[in-house]
Formats: structure tokens, sequence, C-alpha cells
């Protein structure tokens, strides 16, 4: 006999369901099934990787900001490093200009003590001149009173016709303090030196015998015997056999200067204090400075180059000493300072008893034609060295600028690297230890 929830269920028409004793394992069973594909529930694999995505995707975004921010700046500097190499290429060229024209106008050496010199000081050639005739027995004065004989003898003629003249009396330099260490500086022999075109004319003024002896009849012996003996040696140069300055000249100089490559710092700088150089202080007669030797070169680049080479001039002995490592061939300063050879140092005090100079002052010399408009456009391009120097700083200050800002983001780059890296192995080493 059926009880009575079963007799209901048949009574309904419904098949009866019996109930095993573990109906429980089976709704537990069944309701975990269900958890598992319901599409409400997120497991927890799809939580730790949207929030490692998040994380990401932030730290992509802000590197990228930051990585623009430096590249930006990079920009900045490029830019104002090429500025401020612009600007000193410019500045240096402007500060060559400038030394080339002070040279040309005579107003490389002017100082406030030089520009009082005594009138009764400046050597003009004739007094020069004097001071070699009073050295009676050198090869130079002899030369002269062979020339000033009012009839020349037939071998005078040929001993004079390849004579220039003598090499004190060639040049001229703008003031006597100059004129003083240049000569100083070459020695009483060199400046005494007769200077001939040819080698034809360096046999006429000495020949020799059989036995290798010195003709005292021939050359300049012979004119010795009558005006009196030489006293010992005499120096000759011969300007067919210099080997002549291989290069440019200054652009538009009428007195063709020599463009020769000026002393530089690391930084690019001309050395402070640098005037020039020697060969381009020596003012020299217009009929000089055309074709004179027979191969057609002038006495700058034939007789005064290989005398001074590059032979620097500074300001003072201070300007000279520092600039020493750019010294090639040896330099002089104003202030009396002399180097004749990288390593050869003169000491002492000047001599006091060099009457035999080069001449100085404006007597034999004039002006350069364009002397004003030299020295107008001198003054331009200092007050474009000037504006140029402040445009220099201020590039530099911005370059410094940006190279501080730049150096500071990339700081912060490198540290928020750091910290997105130990910020996300934390989080994921989190992820992996917690329980599922």
């Amino acid at each position: 006999m059926l009880g009575g929830d079963q007799q209901q269920s048949t009574m309904n028409g419904e098949t009866p369901t019996l109930l095993s004793n573990n109906s429980r394992a089976l709704v537990i069973a069944d309701l975990t099934h269900v958890g598992q594909h319901s599409p409400y529930m997120i497991s927890r694999d799809n939580v730790q990787n949207r929030a490692l995505s998040q994380i990401a995707e932030s730290t992509a975004n802000h590197s990228k900001n930051l990585q623009d921010d430096m590249q930006e700046l990079g920009q900045k500097i490029k830019h104002h490093e090429d500025n401020v190499k612009y600007l000193k290429y410019h500045k240096n060229k402007l500060e060559e200009s400038i030394v080339d024209m002070q040279v040309a106008i005579g107003k490389h050496y002017v100082s406030s003590s030089m520009e009082k010199e005594d009138p009764s000081h400046m050597k003009n050639e004739k007094k020069i001149i004097q001071n070699i005739l009073k050295r009676e027995g050198s090869a130079a004065a002899l030369w002269y009173r062979m020339k000033n004989q009012p009839e020349p003898q037939a071998y005078d003629r040929t001993l004079t016709k390849d004579v220039i003249g003598v090499v004190a009396t060639l040049g001229m330099v703008d003031d006597e303090i100059l004129s003083r260490l240049l000569s100083e500086y070459l020695g009483l022999d060199t400046m005494l030196a007769i200077v001939c075109k040819t080698y034809e004319g360096v046999k006429a003024l000495e020949t020799y015998n059989r036995e290798g002896l010195i003709d005292k009849s021939l050359g300049l012996c012979a004119v010795g015997a009558s005006t009196g003996p030489l006293d010992g040696r005499f120096r000759v140069i011969c300007l067919e056999k210099l080997r002549p300055y291989v290069g440019d000249f200054i652009d538009d100089d009428p007195q063709q200067r020599l463009d020769l490559l000026k002393p530089r710092l690391v930084s690019g700088e001309i050395p402070p204090g640098f005037l020039g150089f020697a060969v381009n202080m020596i003012t020299i007669d217009s009929n000089n400075l055309n074709g004179i030797s027979s191969d057609g070169h002038n006495l700058r680049e034939s007789l005064f180059y290989n005398l001074f080479s590059n032979l620097q001039v500074y300001r003072s002995r201070e300007d000279m000493l520092k600039a020493l490592p750019f010294i090639s061939n040896g330099a002089i300063s104003l202030d009396g300072g002399v180097i004749k050879s990288p390593g050869v140092f003169d000491m002492g005090q000047q001599r006091g008893d060099m009457d035999v100079m080069f001449p100085n002052g404006s007597d034999r010399f004039n002006l350069p034609m364009n002397y004003f408009e030299i020295e107008n456009h001198l003054k331009e391009t200092q007050w474009e060295k000037t504006r140029t120097m402040v445009d220099l700083q201020r590039e530099q200050s911005l370059l410094d600028l940006a190279r501080f800002n730049y150096e500071k983001k990339k700081q912060e780059f490198v540290q928020f690297l750091a910290q997105s890296s130990s910020f996300a192995g934390q989080h994921k080493a989190g992820w992996e230890s917690s329980p599922r």
C-alpha cells in the first residue's frame, strides 16, 4: 500500500521519483557544476590579467611621454649646439680679420705709452744709413760708400747692379719699440747683410784665386783698398737661392701680406695678446713688392719670410709664455721677451746700443691708400665681434639649461623604469602566491 505522498503523485499523473540517501552530495555537486559555467562569474586569472594590462598600459603611456620630452630636449640641445658652433666659428673669423686689419694700418701694438713717443727718436732711412757708415769695417758700409761715389768705377757698377740693398733699409716698422725688437731678434750681422738678386751678384762681391784664397784686387776687397779694409766676415743673402713662401696672400692687401695660419687654442680662439706675425709687420716699398727676385717673388715672400718665418708677436711676455704650446717657430713680446726657437729663450736686458734698425716713422712710406676705409671696417668688425660674443653667451646659457633639463628628465625616466619594474614584479608575485 502506497503512502499518502506517493498516492497523491499518482493521482496527479506524475511518475514518482525515489530520493536516495546521498541526495545532499548530489545537490552540492550540481551547484558547483553550475558555478563553473555561469556567465556571471569571473575567474581569478582574468582579474589578474586585466589588472596587469592596465598597469602595463599606464606605464607605457608615461614612458612614452618621458621619452617624447627627452627627444624634444635633445632637439633643443642640438639646435643650441649648432648655434654655438657657428657663433664660435664666426667670432674666430672676425678675430682673424681684426688682427689682419690692425697689422695693415699699424695699430696692432699701439699702447698709451707708445703713442707718446718722442719724435726725436724716430729713425728714418737716412739716419739708419749714417749708423751703418759708422761701422767702417763692415761690407754694408763699403757698399754704401761705393754706391754714393760721384763717379763710380767700372767694377763698382758690376757690384751694384745686382745688389738690392742692405736688410736694415729694405723695410720699415711703424714704431721704434717693435723695430728694435725685430732688429735684435735678427742680430747685427743679418741687419747688415747685403741682399743680391742672383748668385752672379754674390760671386761679384768676392772672388777667389786658384789657391782658393780671396782675391783682394776684386770685389768689395778692392773697394776696401781705397776706403778701408773689410773687418772679418760679412753676410750676403741671395734671393734666387731662397725657398719662398708657398701659400695665399691676404685678400685686397696692397702690401701683399701673407695669409699665415694663426695659432689656435683648444677652444679654437686666438691666444690672448697675439698681435700677428713679424713678417707681416714689415712695411715694404712698393718698388720691392713686385717681381724683385729672378723668379718673380717679392721681398716679403722671399727675403723677410726666410728671416722671420712664422715668428709670432705678443703684447706681453706673460701672454707669450701662456701661448708657448702654440708657438712653432719663435716669438717676441713688446716688453722684451724673446723665444728664438722652440726651447731656446733669450734672457737678460735688451741691448741699448742697437742703432742699426728698420726705419720707422711716416717720412718714407705714406699711409695705405685705403687706410681710412680699413679703419672704418675695423671698427665695424670689432662691433660685430662684440655683438657676436653677446649672442654666443646667450646661446651657451640656453644650451646649458637644455642640457640640465635633459639630464633631469633622463634621471626621472630611469627612476620611473626602476619603480615600474619593481611594482610589476611585486604584483605578479602577489597573484601567484595567493590561493585560487
